[in-house]
């Protein structure tokens, strides 16, 4: 992609979840369908591979629209980032990477069609587009508002996993992948949480449902450790990490009737939506009023509904946000 059409730096704070917010706009964009209407333009500066910036104290204890000479916060090896040729896309997420990308703006004299995703906590006009989540709660001329998360899977990884993963297809039995997450700022998988959880797996499980449960690196100890030894019990199907095998998520994903996921993440609760799965939100300890956001906005689409010891099955149009503001991208790029 980098010898033909626009150049793309795709960027982040390091956090997880938001680096997989990037990389779903980028694979959204790289669609080859998208991608031709972009063939024509001549990107420079390209980088394959994400960057992961790490700006320092004392910087990080302000508001990024406050930081003086931000580049000199980056270790010397990223601040040669910061000189020409300029990419066509610079597309960050994170609070700690949105100086970074105003900086881009300004030192390609807009030259990059500079992107900030998730609230930036400064001007939105500092950017070129702001994409962020409408539980965020944040408008602007350049604002696009998304539901939930950007999830995407491309098109060559669904036949590389309907590959890999072919045997789960034999499977007549009703199948909910169930997808754990973790401790956040805003929630805790407490032992009580489990508990309350297996215990509505189990209902289900009698219920004839075969379980497929994958944790996630934010998933406690004790709480996989209870979850794996239910899989046991039950005979559902257990992934924590490569002592498991290889990662079967989205094969899991591909052969489910129905998808289980903790209220902690977005990002999950929005790739089983891209699949047009009925997902099932399971409740955690603790919350923060712009999940209370998310989760309604996810119900009120009959996107979902929560998780109380029964798995219901009803249809909607799948969640194809990335693939929406890539598009508009496209767009932007086009009239450029």
């Amino acid at each position: 992609m980098s010898e033909t059409g626009p150049s793309i730096r795709q960027v982040s704070d390091g956090r997880a979840g938001n680096a997989a917010q990037v990389r779903a706009i980028v694979a959204a964009l790289r669609e080859p369908e998208r991608w031709a209407k972009l063939s024509h333009i001549a990107g420079q500066g390209h980088r394959d591979e994400p960057l992961v910036l790490s700006p320092r104290a004392p910087w990080i204890w302000l508001p990024g629209a406050r930081w003086p000479f931000p580049l000199a916060a980056l270790p010397n090896q990223q601040r040669d980032l910061f000189q020409p040729p300029w990419p066509t896309l610079w597309i960050a997420a994170g609070r700690r990477s949105a100086p970074y990308t105003r900086l881009v703006k300004r030192l390609s004299g807009g030259a990059t069609l500079a992107i900030q995703m998730l609230d930036p906590k400064c001007d939105p006009a500092d950017f070129d587009l702001v994409v962020t989540p409408e539980h965020d709660e944040l408008s602007g001329d350049n604002v696009i508002t998304t539901v939930g998360s950007p999830s995407h899977f491309s098109a060559e990884a669904i036949a590389q996993a309907k590959s890999d993963f072919a045997h789960l297809s034999e499977r007549k039995a009703k199948t909910a992948i169930v997808i754990l997450g973790g401790d956040s700022k805003a929630h805790r998988f407490s032992d009580e949480a489990a508990t309350r959880l297996i215990n509505h797996l189990r209902a289900v499980s009698e219920q004839d449902w075969y379980l497929r449960i994958t944790t996630s690196r934010r998933t406690p100890a004790s709480v996989s450790e209870a979850v794996r030894a239910f899989a046991t019990e039950t005979g559902s199907d257990f992934w924590a990490g490569p002592e498991d095998g290889p990662n079967p998520y989205l094969g899991w994903l591909l052969h489910s009737d129905a998808a289980i996921v903790t209220e902690d993440s977005a990002n999950m609760l929005c790739d089983a939506a891209w699949h047009g799965l009925p997902v099932h939100i399971a409740r955690l300890e603790g919350g923060l009023l712009k999940f209370d956001r998310l989760h309604q906005s996810l119900i009120e689409r009959d996107v979902a509904r929560w998780f109380e010891g029964q798995i219901e099955s009803w249809t909607y149009k799948p969640l194809r946000e990335a693939g929406r503001v890539a598009d508009i991208i496209i767009e932007r790029l086009l009239s450029r």
